[in-house]
Order: structure tokens, then sequence, then C-alpha cells
């Protein structure tokens, strides 16, 4: 039906995956914001393969894949390379869990479909007793900075300023729009 959002789903993501994922990792508008595609695509090999306690998942809309969504745990992500890079982490609380996420077709960008995803992920988390979540894109990247903004995402005061061109933003329920 005309004006219909479509479901959001997920799926874990496995090794069938990989060649779709490449493919939206080398689109312009997710090369943007993410790293080199192969190295990109190690890290959620290594995910899937259990070497990093991340969980990844595609994004499904009406059961086709359409996007890309992990989330992290703080706790396991404070080893002194990480830190060296992202010192932020450290002040995080530690049971907290990030979450990233892109939309691998442009076509479906600006579209309420990444906070729709994001505010489902953050409904799981929350339901699997999660209470701190918390989520970093580039401070440049106003369409996802809008997007977690309207799922409840607010930026963290005393981060302001002190994580490079990150902006870390945690999840208030009270901040959530109608989406």
């Amino acid at each position: 039906m005309p004006g219909d959002p479509g479901q959001i789903d997920f799926t874990p993501v496995t090794a069938e995956h990989y060649p779709l994922l490449l493919d939206w990792l080398h689109q312009p508008h997710v090369r943007r914001w993410w790293g080199e595609p192969e190295t990109e695509l190690g890290y959620i090999r290594d995910m899937v393969e259990g070497r990093d306690s991340s969980r990844p998942f595609l994004i499904l809309l009406d059961g086709d894949p359409i996007g890309y969504i992990q989330y992290w745990f703080v706790a396991d992500n404070r080893d002194p390379e990480i830190l060296a890079d992202e010192p932020w982490v450290a002040e995080l609380p530690h049971d907290a869990v990030g979450v990233d996420l892109s939309i691998g077709e442009e076509a479906l960008l600006s579209r309420g479909i990444g906070s729709r995803s994001v505010n489902q992920m953050v409904q799981r988390l929350l339901d699997e007793g999660y209470t701190n979540i918390v989520i970093d894109p580039e401070r440049e990247n106003s369409r996802a900075v809008r997007a977690y903004e309207k799922a409840g995402f607010r930026p963290i005061p005393h981060l302001e300023g002190r994580s490079g061109s990150a902006l870390i933003m945690q999840y208030d329920k009270k901040n959530e729009t109608d989406t």
C-alpha cells in the first residue's frame, strides 16, 4: 500500500552475506563514513566467527536486506589499542552497549528507515536488560545525527569536543520522537 513504511526486522549476519556487505561498503554513501571496505568486512567476519563479541545483523525491510546494524560492548572495547584511538570509550559506563548502522541502498536514505531501525534495535537491547545505549556517528554526518535524535539519542555533554570527529550520543527514552 502507498505510504506503508514496511516491516523492519533483523537477521544475524552469516558468511553468505559477505558479498552483499562488501558491495554496500563500496557504495560512496557508506564508504564516506566507514573505513576501507575490505578492512570493515574483516571486522564483521571476526564478529561472525566469534573473535569479536560485537553482534552483526542485516536490516531487513519487508524481508529484503537493505542495511547493516551491529551492537558492541563497551567493556570489551577498552584495550590500550582502542583507547589510544578513541579515549572517550573509557569515559562511558562499563555496562554500555554501542550501536552502529548503515543503510546499504542509497535510494532508501532519508526515508526514516535508519531511525526506525535504530529505534527497534534499542528496544531489543532494552528488552534484554541493557540501559546504557550509545551511538557515535561522525559529527558531520547530519543525516545520521538527525536519525539518531529522532530515535531518542542526545549528545553526551561531558564528551562534547573531546571525541575527535565522532559525536557521542546516548539513548534517553524521554527524548524519543514519533517516527
